[in-house]
């Protein structure tokens, strides 16, 4: 079978790492996904795709014959801290680590990527998406590595600045900046998060109904986790009418849910809004990044 890069694949790494990377690495992913195939024991069956937007996602076979899947990501990606975290979850709420190889890559429980939350209707998904995410959110390892919510999002808020003169963005980035520096002054908690949370990370299973992947795990508070959640099928609500009190909606309802400050919600979704924003707006992809603008000012 062909071991090359989704095309997804290749142009999020471009765009988050730099183009010279992500070459370097895309070139010898081939010779890679090889050696993890041996040094996991496994057969593949066939790449993912569209697949991760920082991985290569191999479905595979053990010697016994089990299915079980081998993610490749390159090292600047940190795969150490996905492997972590999902050691220390082993399997609660989330896919299980079923072996870390010595390259970097993981073997994982085989869950169906091709079935996850967004086929679901909308208000049934938002319900599975909040069971899943509760059971993320625990205290992380004494000894842990990960990241802070202020250091994760410290160079976001950087680039973010650069927007700041921009007649349509500008704004909006000013109470991005002014909510993520209020937020962080008085930050409640210092909970293991996924990271990345939304409805595409959780994916059906046979262990479980629902199991959460692809974290990029830091430690924080719970509102930033769910923050990326709240705006999942943004183009729906922007197409809609009535998208504005939608989104509002949905903030309170989350917050309710699960227990959060919905004005602590309300600034973490308006800070990851605009960075993501601002971020494709700078990768010209200009719809993207309208879209999320005019979801932000409904905040």
């Amino acid at each position: 079978m062909g071991l090359e890069p989704p095309q997804r694949l290749t142009r999020v790494l471009g765009e988050t790492y730099g183009d010279a990377a992500a070459a370097e690495w895309l070139g010898r992913l081939p010779d890679l996904a090889r050696e993890s195939l041996s040094l996991g024991e496994v057969e593949a069956e066939r790449t993912v795709v569209p697949g991760g937007r920082s991985s290569l996602v191999i479905l595979v076979r053990t010697a016994e014959g089990e299915p079980a899947a081998l993610k490749i990501a390159p090292p600047f990606a940190a795969p150490e801290r996905e492997r972590d975290a999902l050691a220390h979850w082993n399997g609660w709420g989330a896919v299980r680590l079923l072996a870390a190889l010595r390259d970097g890559s993981l073997l994982l429980e085989r869950l169906h990527p091709e079935v996850s939350l967004r086929s679901l209707p909308e208000a049934k998904a938002l319900l599975e998406a909040a069971g899943i995410v509760r059971r993320l959110w625990v205290e992380p390892p004494a000894d842990h590595s990960f990241e802070s919510v202020t250091g994760r999002t410290e160079p976001m808020a950087g680039a973010m600045a650069s927007w700041s003169a921009d007649p349509v963005a500008g704004p909006l980035v000013a109470a991005a900046l002014a909510a993520r520096e209020e937020l962080l002054a008085h930050s409640p908690e210092t909970l293991l998060l996924h990271g990345c949370f939304r409805q595409g990370k959780v994916l059906g299973g046979d262990r479980a109904p629902w199991l959460a992947v692809g974290p990029e795990p830091l430690v924080g508070e719970r509102a930033y986790d769910l923050a990326r959640l709240v705006r999942d099928r943004v183009e729906d609500l922007v197409a809609s009418s009535a998208g504005a009190s939608a989104a509002r909606r949905r903030v309170n309802r989350l917050a309710d849910s699960l227990e959060l400050d919905p004005e602590r919600l309300r600034g973490w979704t308006l800070f990851r809004a605009v960075e993501s924003a601002t971020r494709a707006l700078a990768a010209g992809r200009r719809q993207e990044g309208e879209v999320l603008l005019e979801f932000a000012g409904w905040l």
